[in-house]
């Protein structure tokens, strides 16, 4: 089993508020090959807020914490639409899951989502996960896709996890917020 999470920064151009099109049919493409060969794919997507907030021409700045969840709302039916159709391009069918911090942490729960996950690849679909920004509030957000599909790849006994972003690395620090942020570029378990 792969989980593969992709940031917004890279499904979203931030000033077109636009899918990165060709970006995402290069990936789907890919992911198919995968697919075809057997493989169990996951999909930890981001972009629920950024689409949203395109779709209802919201300016930007900082938005408050209602203002976030409602522009998820609207922004996760675009993002699952987007999913199905570009995968569905390759004939794979994808089901979405919708998950908040507390929904990986309480037992009952927990095992909900893993047998939903379950069926799913038993089933040949791809689950398209995301966090549930419509109902998150800020204490029990994950805030992080990368927590996110970290999370997931436990709950699925994942084999690998594939993080997709614009980021560089894994870093010791915060890198936005220190300036001696170092890469860490292997990590030896």
């Amino acid at each position: 089993r792969i989980v593969v999470k992709v940031g917004s920064s890279l499904l979203i151009d931030s000033d077109a508020g636009e899918v990165r099109e060709s970006w995402l049919a290069a990936l789907a493409a890919d992911l198919a090959k995968l697919h075809g060969e057997g493989r169990e794919l996951l999909i930890v997507s981001s972009g629920a807020i950024a689409l949203g907030r395109s779709r209802l021409k919201l300016p930007r700045g900082a938005l408050k914490l209602e203002e976030s969840q409602a522009a998820a709302a609207v922004g996760q039916i675009a993002l699952a639409r987007i999913w199905s159709e570009v995968l569905g391009h390759h004939n794979i069918g994808a089901g979405q899951i919708l998950v908040t911090l507390q929904d990986t942490e309480e037992r009952r729960r927990y095992l909900n989502a893993r047998s939903t996950i379950a069926k799913l690849l038993e089933w040949r679909a791809v689950p398209v996960i995301n966090e549930n920004d419509s109902v998150a509030t800020n204490e029990i957000r994950y805030g992080d896709n990368d927590r996110l599909a970290a999370r997931v790849a436990t709950m699925a006994s994942a084999d690998l996890l594939i993080l997709l972003s614009d980021i560089d690395g894994l870093y010791d620090a915060p890198p936005g917020g220190n300036p001696n942020a170092k890469l860490v570029p292997i990590v030896q378990t």
